[in-house]
This record gives structure tokens, C-alpha cells and sequence, in this order.
């Protein structure tokens, strides 16, 4: 979609830090870190959120969480553990409308989170 901001970022027009890429999904830093490591993974494929995934687009997710797994095992944190959120709708205040897990390591999580 020519106006999402991840699209732009994945097409290269905005410009990101980087932390992996291959041909299904695209990760990059947070702009607005919320712990000491925070970026973003989100698929290639311009899907709304975690509301609109179907059985002809759910193999990305599964291959997003592969790619979650082994970036935070060559980061480094995997053994102290992690956060993995994906906001959806409105009140989930998901801000950008494109499909995206926040993964957060760093620092302890609380619970209730929000």
C-alpha cells in the first residue's frame, strides 16, 4: 500500500535501522524504544493487523516467530527472556495498520502490561 509507513520503510523510501530481512518479513529498530532492545518484525506483505490473517497469509506469522526466535538467540537475550506484542485495532492502540510484532528485551516486563 503506497501510503503505510511500514510499506514505505520495507520499500526503502523511509529510512530504518535494520536488523534482518529476507523475502517474507523485514525487522528494524523502534523509533520510540520502550526497552533497552526494541524493534519491530513485520511481513513484507501488507496484511492489517493480527484481525486479518487467513489461511492464505498465515504461514508468514509462523515464519515471523522463527525469525523472533533466532534474532533474539544472536542478540543475546533469549535466555533471559522476552516480550512479544502485536497491537490490534484502535483500543489495542495499534498506531500503524499493517501486521507487526514489538519485540522487547532488556529490562523485566511487568503484568499487567498497559
Amino acid at each position: 500500500m503506497p501510503d503505510c509507513l511500514f510499506c514505505r520503510i520495507i520499500a526503502g523510501e523511509i529510512p530504518s535501522k535494520k536488523v534482518y530481512e529476507d523475502e517474507q518479513c523485514y525487522a528494524f529498530y523502534d523509533i520510540d524504544p520502550q526497552a533497552p532492545t526494541h524493534f519491530l518484525v513485520v511481513p513484507k506483505a501488507h496484511i492489517q493487523s493480527a484481525a486479518a490473517i487467513t489461511a492464505e497469509n498465515e504461514a508468514v506469522v509462523g515464519h515471523i516467530f522463527t525469525v523472533i526466535a533466532r534474532l533474539a538467540g544472536e542478540l543475546g537475550f533469549a535466555g533471559r527472556g522476552y516480550r512479544v506484542v502485536s497491537n490490534i485495532g484502535e483500543q489495542g492502540q495499534q498506531t500503524v495498520p499493517h501486521l507487526h510484532f514489538h519485540v522487547l528485551a532488556g529490562r523485566d516486563m511487568t503484568w499487567p502490561p498497559g
